[in-house]
């Protein structure tokens, strides 16, 4: 029994054909040039955005430099960017210069979020209401045509010229642009999506959370991010006439001492942070609107 089994098995190997590896896939000559070219092309379409994006300011910087060495300015009121970069550089290594730019950080950042979080709440109240808007529509008239700088007085004399009125004319400042914007955002809601929810029988808080809230979100950061740009506006402003700390004062402190290479640096960080806050705002604007379709390239 075991012979015949085994006889058996010999004939089965035998007789079945031997399994063959897959043939290796054909080496296509030129497969890696495509590629290749693919990548060049990538990181010149790269490099060609970073240069759009980029030539203005280059440019700026350069004519910076050269009018005061060529003559075009006077290089005491404006000296060479050159000469600019050196200072801040200086002003880093002190210290001086993370020392104001915190005290400003801190104080532009905690009226603005202050300013946020009431104006957004308060906008959807008012746009979505209509009795809260008749209520409360002849006050914000009267206070948002009352510019902030104008009212600085008055909160370093109520408030004093401490941490609070700072803040304070900040989140003033920066509510009016989110609460406009957000009250306009609810009342230009498409109506078809209006009339459309109604017709699904859907109660009216799911209508706002599921209809209003989600159409109101580009509108709601077009306003936050006029009111970042307010924040440091509006803040420097205050800095300049009563501060010991901050980009304001260093910029009012350095034109006092004639020393314009600080006052320079000073209002180029000003600028460099108002640019990467706005950037900042941007890509949180973009993640919460990832479901909109983009309109351009």
């Amino acid at each position: 029994m075991s012979i015949t089994t085994d006889i058996t098995a010999e004939k089965t190997t035998a007789a079945s054909p031997a399994v063959a590896d897959p043939p290796a896939a054909p080496d296509v000559p030129g497969t890696r040039e495509p590629r290749a070219a693919t990548a060049a092309r990538c990181v010149g379409r790269a490099v060609l955005r970073l240069f759009t994006r980029t030539a203005a300011v280059l440019a700026l910087l350069a004519l910076w430099e050269a009018a005061p060495r060529l003559g075009l300015a006077d290089r005491t009121f404006l000296p060479p960017f050159s000469e600019v970069a050196r200072a801040w550089w200086q002003l880093l290594l002190d210290g001086q210069l993370a020392e104001h730019t915190w005290a400003s950080l801190g104080r532009s950042f905690t009226g603005f979020a202050l300013a946020v979080t009431l104006a957004v709440p308060l906008g959807l109240l008012i746009g979505w209401y209509r009795p809260v808007a008749d209520l409360l529509g002849p006050l914000l008239e009267v206070f948002r045509n009352t510019a902030a700088l104008a009212l600085l007085p008055v909160f370093v004399l109520l408030l004093g010229i401490g941490e609070t009125s700072k803040i304070s004319i900040v989140l003033y400042a920066c509510t009016w642009p989110v609460l406009l914007n957000t009250i306009s955002a609810v009342r230009s809601v498409d109506p078809t999506l209006l009339r459309l929810a109604r017709t699904m029988d859907l109660p009216a808080p799911r209508i706002f959370q599921k209809v209003i809230l989600p159409a109101s979100v580009p509108a709601v950061f077009t306003g936050i991010r006029l009111a970042g740009a307010v924040a440091i506006l509006v803040l420097v402003a205050a800095e300049m006439v009563g501060a010991k700390a901050g980009l304001g004062y260093l910029v009012n402190a350095s034109q006092f001492n004639f020393a314009i290479p600080e006052m320079y640096a000073g209002i180029v960080t000003i600028s460099a942070i108002g640019v990467t806050f706005n950037q900042l705002l941007v890509a949180l604007e973009r993640r919460f609107t990832s479901w909109r379709t983009p309109n351009g390239s």
